[in-house]
């Protein structure tokens, strides 16, 4: 789905342990080079290649899949389009989380699990295990580490947002041209609404409210969420009130 001039919003059907999910990973294309902004669930390849070239893009021409944090629904599939594309494609991520990406270190996801494993019920101890197998294969070398700021040469210019939180290196990446964010897991789109992960899923909540009340500094007219999809119309205002409901809540 053509989004804006050069930016893409792919729809990538997944099962989780039998439940049905969409998955929304975004292609940027110059004409020349694409650049794919997170890979998937394990085993996905085939389903990315598809939607890539559904949108006329030529899936040889991915050049770099940028992973906006470690969790596995989002570079699942980076190392076999790595392999697929004989090393022609570049993984970057933030610097944080390239040792996780890598698997020099164990995602904070699986860590989380295992503070309390033997309490876990059935269904908790069937997803720690298909996690840490998932993340077992689906290491893969992150080529490029990347900083709050840094300048991807895209759509004229996508700069890179350091927005910790859900995870320590989790990054948003906002193209100012076209006033788009592509927000990896900082949000999700719910029956049509805007709103952050939920706190569950996020490993320092105080982090991730400041990382939105950062975003309020971008002017913002779209966000790409990977759960949900695309939200259109006031989102500065809408994550205004997102901030202001959390600082509520906490005082």
């Amino acid at each position: 789905m053509k989004i804006t001039e050069g930016i893409y919003m792919l729809e990538i059907s997944a099962n989780v342990i039998g439940m049905q999910s969409v998955i929304n990973p975004s292609l940027i294309w110059d004409g020349l080079s694409a650049l794919l902004v997170d890979a998937g669930f394990p085993g996905q390849l085939n389903q990315l290649r598809k939607a890539v070239e559904e949108e006329g893009v030529p899936f040889n021409s991915l050049r770099r899949i940028v992973l906006t944090h470690q969790d596995i629904d989002h570079i699942g599939s980076a190392a076999a389009i790595v392999k697929e594309l004989k090393g022609d494609c570049e993984v970057l991520s933030h610097e944080a989380e390239s040792a996780f990406i890598e698997g020099r270190r164990k995602p904070v996801k699986i860590a989380q699990l295992e503070e309390n494993l033997e309490h876990l019920d059935k269904h908790l101890k069937i997803l720690h295990e298909k996690m840490s197998e998932g993340f077992r294969l689906s290491a893969v070398h992150v080529d490029k580490t990347l900083a709050d700021g840094d300048e991807l040469p895209y759509c004229g210019g996508i700069t890179v947002l350091h927005t910790p939180g859900h995870t320590p290196g989790h990054i948003c990446l906002y193209s100012e041209k076209q006033k788009l964010l592509i927000a990896g897991d900082m949000f999700a789109v719910s029956e049509g609404q805007l709103f952050p992960s939920k706190l569950s899923a996020n490993l320092d909540p105080s982090e991730s409210l400041k990382s939105m009340e950062k975003l309020m500094e971008y002017d913002i007219e779209q966000v790409i969420c990977y759960h949900g999809g695309l939200y259109s119309g006031k989102v500065n205002k809408r994550i205004e009130e997102l901030v202001r409901s959390i600082n509520s809540k906490n005082e």
